[in-house]
């Protein structure tokens, strides 16, 4: 009897067992079905049906194995279309599959690795995205391998992205790290799909199209993700670290945002992701990371993907929907219960034994075996729960421990946080006193990278200039082309018109003929109709004669049967006539059909010729509208690239590198004359192109012109406005901007088909007509000089500031003997290292000037041809100004160097006069060397020499201050301060007279410094020089005036220049030197 019982147990857990085999073998199946109709070489996108069946399979047997044994057979090295379809798929399962799929896809990564090297070495479309794929699934398996915090889908909250970042700013500083290198590639593989797509024929509408495409839509999600935490974790870096040293971090953050915007843009107004995903619009400028409340304006990007109503079509037969429940086997009481029919044993079912008639029935004891079964099951699932709340108390208890660690944690943390705050006094305590010698490295470093990035954006500039050249050329021969193809199909329908002539000709001639056979074949018919109507009427005649005669009696029986005869001989010929008649008409009728057959011919044959006519002038007409259109769309990149141009130059108006690049007058005089002569040009061709709209040559190449004008000619307008006076400075950036914006109106008319007629540039010749006014105005007024003098004035000059140096250095040693007799000690050795410090000084710019000289005499020699010294010094009026008032500031700031000597050593002058003459003389020497190399050949030895007995002026005159100052603090003494002998009241009494005293010498600072700047305003008034930017405040000065105009960097700071008083030379200083020599 125990027997029986164990029998249905067993064949329960056969069952089952062969069940789940069953289900195993069905999902293995169907996983394989899915992967193989997903994944395959034709280019198509992948089907959401099918990828959804193989993610769910990752979820059901928790990992993604079974999808790499079947993925690892497929042949990815031999189609690149497939391995771009599995890169797609894996992409899906790394971010909705079962959390386990990154570790069973981190033992294949060695296997994505080669795959793609292998395609990114081959020279195939598909086979660059592969590779861009591939680096981007290692990176993000790599990087939820090290942040299993952070799901692969990137949706997670704020707070679990700080509890990743932690406290430890290094590891906030890696992490963001990471996550820029982890947006790169995502903005890699998009801007290279969309490039692909650009240049190709597909359209995101073709499924060729839509399989490039299809994979972005899981980059779209990734980067919207990745986007925030970027914002975050840079906020919070600027939180804790300085500006300066996360200004690598903004201009990545500002490169990735430009690019994300762009691709964000893009994909928006294609038609394949309108209907499949929604995409987040970005802001019109990236977060201000340097302002912290601008966190609070920031949004997180939401990409929607709208759910799918209609029900996916069932395309094979084995394409089952993926059973969601698990369905037990095990048969209970209420199963058995619902059952409306009797139900048999099992053990009966198994055995085919039928069910009881009447005898023993053993489904009693089978109820009584379920209930116990019920009941063990019953004190089992009770034991489960008592463990369950066992392991719920312990984990309870470790919370409490966690949380009581956390405690001590943030305690320690704030400590942390105290102590921190004190090392970062200290450390902006030592940073103050290292402040001073930092300063000059870090001015040197800033002006080394500002022409560094000059350098830089000359050479991009110079490079999309070529580019611009160069797919213009291909325009062009891409126009004359299309030029020949029309001149033979316009030849070709000529032919096809005298063609049609002969055949209208022959079709006419053939008509007429058949219609003559026609009208005679009629005429006949007629005839006969005519001949049987007699015939009939004789008959008709006949008979009534006939008639007439029986009537009239029997004795005309003989002449019946005479007449009856005749009858019959008539009936006869009659009958013959009627034979003939249907034989004429048959003959007609064969007639007819085979006109009939010959004009169907015919018509046929027109209907043909009609066709291949009509096919040839619709062709001709496609022909003509396609170089219509390739004219238009080479007008629309054209004016593009214009608008890119103009754009760039506006940019630059506000760029704060453009701020210290400066112009000169007469530079944008002649950019403005030339941008006139481009818009006569424009103009004409305009006029042309609406003429002749298949020849857009002309518009095309005044428009390449007008724009790289009128670009230069605002952003030399912006840097003219940089040296000029206030006023003017203002009207002339506002033309700029006003240029730039009629400028780009108007290329917006030419750009669309319906307001290309009214585009008329009349108002930016206006406005450049206004910058050309206000160039003249700020043209510097010249000397009261002949131009015949000049070349005696530079010798003269010459020869006056070496005879003030050598009269210098015997006055100093005039003094350095007279202060050994008079002075001893201390006093006599801070008096000779003054008086040797700016006696080298003098030797250094004697040795200079004598350079300067020797490199003039070359340059004249080099440049002036055939023509005379004096000419060559009147051709070139502006440069030989320059020397003049190089030479002349060289011979005053001598003088006034002994002057100040003298004083302090006979103790009646300050030490600050013998600095700042120092200074003065730097900045004069700094002019004559800027003024003598303008025009000196790069490879020039002596040009080498004058710049080494520059940089040894600089040594000298540094070593005059550094001696004055240390003479300086050693004869001023200083009083011992002593407080103990004071009271409280005294001491607040005392600290209150300080604190007046120091704010009456602040008060007197501002003072001084804002008449300084007054001085320094009107002496380059006065100069001719127009200067803006001087403050009027702190005493600063704006950028160098001498500065080169194609480079932001300066020369020597503002505030060394020598201002024209009345006994300096009265030229006024120049500094544009190269835009004298044009």
């Amino acid at each position: 009897m125990n027997t029986i019982r164990q029998v249905p147990s067993r064949v329960k857990s056969k069952r089952t067992e062969t069940h789940l085999g069953a289900e195993r073998e069905h999902f293995d199946k169907q996983q394989l079905s899915s992967i193989s109709k997903a994944i395959n070489a034709t280019e198509a996108p992948v089907k959401e049906k099918h990828a959804r069946r193989i993610i769910l399979g990752t979820h059901r047997e928790k990992g993604a194995y079974t999808f790499w044994s079947y993925a690892l057979g497929l042949p990815l090295n031999s189609s690149s279309i497939l391995c771009w379809k599995f890169c797609h798929v894996l992409h899906k399962v790394l971010r909705d599959g079962h959390h386990n799929s990154i570790q069973d896809c981190m033992r294949h990564h060695s296997t994505l690795v080669e795959v793609g090297t292998l395609w990114g070495n081959l020279h195939d479309r598909y086979g660059q995205l592969v590779s861009l794929s591939t680096k981007l699934l290692c990176t993000k398996m790599e990087f939820h391998t090290k942040h299993p915090e952070i799901r692969p889908s990137l949706e997670t909250t704020d707070e679990v992205l700080e509890r990743t970042a932690g406290s430890d700013i290094n590891n906030v500083f890696q992490l963001t790290v990471e996550v820029f290198d982890y947006l790169d590639t995502e903005l890699k593989l998009a801007e290279t799909v969309i490039r692909q797509l650009n240049t190709s024929i597909a359209i995101s509408t073709l499924s060729s199209g839509q399989c490039r495409l299809a994979p972005l839509i899981q980059v779209i999600q990734d980067c919207s993700h990745l986007y925030h935490f970027t914002v975050k974790l840079l906020f919070k870096l600027h939180a804790c670290l300085p500006a300066d040293t996360l200004q690598g971090h903004r201009d990545r953050f500002h490169d990735q945002f430009h690019s994300l915007k762009s691709f964000f843009n893009k994909a928006r107004d294609m038609l394949f992701f309108k209907r499949l995903i929604q995409i987040p619009k970005l802001p019109d400028s990236p977060p201000n990371f340097l302002h912290a409340a601008s966190l609070a304006k920031h949004a997180r990007p939401v990409v929607v993907i709208p759910d799918e109503d209609e029900p996916e079509q069932q395309d094979d037969d084995d394409d089952e929907p993926e059973p969601l429940i698990e369905v037990s086997d095990v048969i209970t009481t209420s199963s058995v219960q619902v059952q409306p029919q009797p139900t048999f044993d099992i053990f009966d079912q198994t055995f085919g034994v039928g069910p009881p008639n009447g005898g023993f029935d053993d489904r009693d004891l089978q109820i009584e075996n379920l209930k116990r079964d019920m009941e063990m099951l019953r004190s089992e699932l009770e034991r489960v729960k008592a463990e369950a709340q066992r392991y719920i108390t312990q984990l309870k208890s470790q919370i409490n421990s966690l949380e009581a660690e956390v405690e001590e944690q943030r305690a320690q943390k704030q400590r942390a946080l105290v102590e921190n705050e004190q090392l970062l006094m200290e450390l902006e305590a030592t940073r103050r006193r290292n402040a001073e010698h930092e300063s000059l490295q870090t001015t040197f470093s800033e002006a080394d990278k500002r022409a560094q990035a000059t350098e830089q954006r000359y050479n991009k500039l110079k490079e999309k200039h070529t580019e611009l050249v160069s797919s213009h050329a291909e325009l062009l021969r891409k126009s004359a082309d299309t030029v020949k193809m029309l001149s033979a199909t316009q030849q070709t329908h000529e032919e096809v018109e005298r063609t049609k002539q002969q055949l209208s000709f022959e079709v006419d001639r053939i008509k007429q003929e058949a219609d003559m056979k026609l009208e005679e074949q009629k005429f006949e018919m007629e005839k006969l109709r005519r001949e049987l109507e007699e015939r009939m009427a004789e008959v008709m005649r006949i008979k009534a004669t006939l008639q007439s005669t029986e009537k009239n009696g029997e004795h005309m029986t003989g002449s019946v049967t005479a007449l009856q005869a005749e009858k019959e001989r008539l009936m006869r010929s009659v009958s013959e006539k009627e034979a003939e008649l249907s034989s004429l008409r048959q003959a007609a009728q064969v007639q007819q059909s085979s006109l009939q057959q010959e004009r169907e011919r015919s018509s046929k044959e027109l209907g043909e010729l009609s066709g291949k006519l009509q096919e040839k002038m619709s062709r001709e007409e496609q022909l003509k509208q396609k170089l219509l259109e390739e004219q238009f769309a080479l007008l629309q990149g054209t004016i593009t690239e214009a608008e890119n141009i103009i754009q760039d130059a506006v940019a630059k108006l506000d760029d704060p590198l453009h701020i210290r690049c400066t112009s000169s007058p007469d530079y944008l005089i002649s950019r403005a004359e030339a941008t006139l002569g481009s818009i006569d040009k424009v103009q004409k061709g305009h006029a042309d192109f609406l003429q002749n709209m298949g020849d857009a040559g002309g518009l095309l190449r005044g428009l390449t012109q007008f724009s790289h004008l009128a670009a230069d000619t605002i952003i030399n307008g912006s840097a003219t406005a940089h040296m000029a006076p206030t006023d003017h400075a203002d009207r002339l950036t506002e033309n700029c901007r006003g240029c730039a914006t009629q400028t780009l109106e108007f290329l917006k008319d030419l750009k669309a088909k319906a307001t290309i007629q009214s585009a008329d540039p009349a108002s930016i010749r206006v406005i450049v007509q206004k910058i050309l006014h206000l160039g003249q105005e700020l043209r510097p007024k010249g000397m009261d000089v002949r131009q015949d003098e000049l070349g005696d004035m530079v010798d003269k000059e010459m020869s006056a500031t070496s005879a003030a140096i050598e009269e210098a250095v015997r006055r100093i040693d005039e003094m350095m003997n007279q202060a050994r007799k008079d002075t001893s000690g201390i006093k006599l050795e801070v008096n000779e290292r003054i008086l040797n410090s700016c006696t080298d000084l003098m030797k250094a710019i004697h040795m200079l000037v004598l350079a300067s000289t020797d490199l003039q005499k070359e340059i004249v020699e080099g440049g002036r041809g055939a023509a005379t010294i004096k000419e060559f010094y009147a051709r070139n009026s502006r440069w030989t100004e320059g020397l003049i008032s190089a030479s002349k500031a060289v011979g005053w700031g001598a003088t006034q160097m002994v002057e100040s000597a003298d004083k302090v050593v006979l103790h009646t002058g300050k030490y600050e006069e013998l600095i700042v003459c120092s200074h003065e003389i730097a900045a004069s020497t700094a002019q004559l060397v800027a003024a003598s190399k303008v025009k000196a050949g790069r490879d020039s030895k002596k040009l080498t020499m004058l710049q080494q007995c520059s940089r040894r002026v600089n040594e000298m005159a540094a070593n005059v201050v550094a001696s004055t100052r240390t003479g300086q603090d050693h004869l001023e003494e200083k009083d011992v301060m002593d407080f103990s002998g004071m009271s409280l009241i005294k001491l607040r009494k005392e600290e209150m007279e300080s604190q007046v005293k120091v704010l009456e010498l602040e008060s007197h600072l501002g003072n001084e410094r804002l008449r300084l700047g007054e001085l320094r305003k009107k002496h380059y008034e006065i100069g001719g020089v127009p200067m803006v930017g001087i403050s009027e405040g702190n005493g600063l000065t704006p950028s160098p005036a001498n500065a080169d105009p194609s480079s932001p960097k300066s020369s020597r700071p503002a505030t060394m220049r020598k201002p024209a008083v009345a006994q300096k030379p009265s030229i006024p200083p120049k500094n544009l030197f190269k835009k004298w020599s044009e």
